[in-house]
């Protein structure tokens, strides 16, 4: 489920773009207070792996799940280490937006603050699916 989106320029890096994207992150919950501004795990695919952001993450308390890149001129010695990451759940709402929110795909609009609004009423009807589902 998006928790937060964040539009930029197709010529930017996204490695730079995690970090202000885990501090829009606010996440409710039923017991008062403030509400939590961090997620536990963050898992993300090959593309996000460096060092920098490892220690970045780690820093803040969150358990990075990011797998490490493979170099083809390097041989791997030893056996191979598994690890699950859930990618399937960010594909799953790529997916979404793909079958039900053509217009995002495509990208017909050319002002940024119209996009993001379609991307924010995408996001919201998700969620209320999602809740109408389970609920």
């Amino acid at each position: 489920m998006p928790l937060a989106n964040r539009i930029t320029p197709a010529n930017i890096s996204e490695r730079e773009q995690v970090m202000p994207l885990l501090s829009s992150i606010r996440v409710k919950t039923n017991s008062p207070g403030r509400p939590r501004k961090r997620v536990k795990v963050l898992a993300a695919d090959e593309g996000y792996d460096s060092k920098d952001l490892r220690a970045a993450l780690r820093k803040r308390g969150i358990r990075p799940q990011l797998p490490k890149r493979v170099r083809k001129t390097k041989r791997n010695l030893g056996r191979p280490i598994k690890m699950s990451v859930p990618r399937f759940q960010m594909e799953r709402c790529f997916a979404w937006f793909q079958r039900k929110y053509r217009r995002l795909v495509v990208r017909w609009e050319r002002i940024s603050a119209c996009f993001n609004a379609f991307i924010s009423l995408a996001t919201i009807h998700i969620w209320i699916n999602r809740i109408l589902l389970l609920g």
